[in-house]
């Protein structure tokens, strides 16, 4: 049995801890609660102890359960893969889109936000390693792609998204989040206003801290294991 109140506690409690060690503002970091596969319920469960922030990798699961949860008041985060086909869905149905890497999405989520909500807060999701497993741009590449959607009034680019390798090296985990805050300095000095750096998990989440995250995605450390896709 999973105890979600005593895994809240201790989540929480390691993000203020890493923000202590880090000599961050107390409450800089802001938790996004992954629950791929998990049930509508444990979601209710989790925001009834406070939480708020929700992520999904399926379209299909989120509306699901946003359905069923729609008597509270939580933000949602698209973080999995995305299709063509499911860009009037995700622009209709999150606040948050953390995995997009490239112009044609961008032009869709834009085309397809309704007018009359807020813009949808976009994080460009970064592949700095050149893993060929894994979807996300260079450097290069998403300071190009910034450009390229500067006028896109529909939506709000915040910063970058980054799932690094699996690296059991500390230092090497500083090293790959550490580029990625450099590359939002980076936009900044160009005169663009980046706010969000959306990287660690249950794994690296101290080091993502100390290199400047604001907003981690814990699935694991919250829910337990994944339960297997049907």
């Amino acid at each position: 049995m999973i105890d979600l109140a005593a895994n809240y506690d201790r989540v929480l409690t390691n993000i203020h801890d890493a923000e202590r060690r880090a000599r961050r503002i107390p409450g800089s970091v802001k938790l996004i609660a992954v629950g791929k596969l998990h049930p509508a319920q444990a979601i209710r469960q989790l925001a009834l102890l406070g939480q708020k922030k929700f992520a999904e990798n399926f379209v299909q699961e989120a509306i699901s359960k946003k359905l069923e949860l729609n008597d509270l008041d939580l933000e949602w985060h698209f973080v999995g893969s995305i299709q063509s086909n499911k860009t009037r869905e995700i622009a209709t149905e999150f606040d948050w889109v953390h995995s997009v890497d490239r112009l044609k999405i961008m032009r869709r989520l834009n085309e397809h936000r309704p007018a009359h909500m807020p813009p949808l807060n976009i994080c460009i999701q970064l592949n700095l390693q050149d893993e060929q497993s894994k979807s996300g741009l260079s450097a290069d590449e998403a300071i190009r792609l910034l450009d390229e959607v500067a006028d896109y009034s529909r939506l709000c680019v915040r910063g970058f998204m980054c799932i690094p390798k699996p690296d059991a090296d500390v230092e090497n985990q500083r090293r790959v989040f550490s580029e990625v805050k450099e590359l939002l300095d980076v936009a900044n000095r160009s005169g663009r206003q980046l706010d969000t750096l959306s990287m660690g998990m249950t794994d690296d989440l101290p080091q993502a801290i100390a290199e400047g995250a604001t907003h981690v995605r814990i699935g694991t450390a919250l829910f337990g294991p994944r339960p297997s896709k049907t």
